[in-house]
């Protein structure tokens, strides 16, 4: 009896394999099925991320870009603000002939760099107006007969041109027009 039992065990199928088949063929249908989803979502991820980092990249650059402007924006200005404090009439030239030679460090000095070495922005200027008078006011103004405390003396003036702005009332614009000839009348020499 025990050997018919076996026998038919063995001509039956296995009821936990077919069960285990059955669940893979399912997993595996499942799978095929949900893939594609898959597929499309992860390509989705996979455009969102390069266009996220194409951003990124176009930020980080404008960024440089804007650091760059800004330092050479303060470079110019520390030029030319060092230029007017010696004294120079002319700071366009002068800024024209030296803004080359005037560059910043990396720990954030501007320094020109020479044949005796770097030099700070101040020495180096200084130097350089010293070695161009022509570029501060002349010491002498006017040429034989001219008198020189007359025009200083008339500057005294009523009328603050600090305070012409648009839109002020026509009154306030006639007498800064009116001042504004005056002076302008006093600085013309005679002809």
């Amino acid at each position: 009896m025990e050997e018919n039992v076996k026998t038919e065990a063995a001509k039956s199928p296995d009821i936990r394999a077919l069960i285990q088949d059955a669940i893979r063929e399912f997993v595996s249908q499942e799978t095929a099925k949900s893939e594609p989803a898959y597929k499309a979502e992860l390509e989705e991820e996979r455009r969102r991320r390069e266009t996220l980092e194409r951003r990124m990249n176009e930020l980080v650059e404008e960024n440089r870009r804007s650091r760059s402007m800004a330092e050479e924006s303060d470079r110019n200005s520390s030029i030319r603000t060092e230029l007017q404090r010696l004294g120079v009439s002319k700071v366009d030239l002068a800024f024209k002939a030296v803004k080359d030679d005037i560059q910043r460090t990396e720990d954030g000095r501007l320094v020109a760099k020479t044949s005796d070495g770097e030099l700070g922005i101040k020495e180096y200027l200084t130097h350089f107006v010293s070695e161009n008078p022509e570029l501060l006011p002349a010491r002498m103004v006017g040429g034989s007969g001219a008198s020189g405390n007359q025009r200083a003396s008339t500057f005294s003036s009523s009328f603050d041109l600090d305070k012409i702005r648009p839109g002020m009332p026509k009154e306030e614009l006639e007498r800064a027009r009116q001042e504004i000839a005056r002076v302008a009348q006093q600085l013309t020499p005679n002809l």
